[in-house]
């Protein structure tokens, strides 16, 4: 079960990496990471991540659409690992 955490914990670093990426391209008006990338990795496990990122970097804050997935998508997933983890202890939730 820890090997499961340890997954989700890697994709939500992954995707705070992603959105510090972002902004600091934007910055430098460089190539930036698509907005479907980015929405793509909070809603696949990714949103705590996602939330993060956005709040640390204040990046994509004025976007109604990441103002939605961002927190909907890191509760989703942390109920979805909860569940995930009470059912591989045998436990309910």
């Amino acid at each position: 079960m820890s090997a499961l955490w340890g997954a989700w914990a890697l994709i939500n670093l992954l995707v705070f990496a992603l959105y510090g990426i972002d902004k600091r391209r934007a910055i430098r008006g460089q190539w930036r990471i698509p907005e479907k990338t980015l929405l793509a990795g909070t809603w696949l496990m990714g949103g705590v991540g996602a939330y993060l990122g956005m709040r640390t970097f204040r990046h994509k804050t004025r976007h109604l659409i990441f103002q939605f997935s961002a927190p909907a998508g890191a509760v989703l997933s942390l109920l979805l690992m909860a569940a995930v983890s009470s059912m591989l202890l045998g436990a309910p939730i």
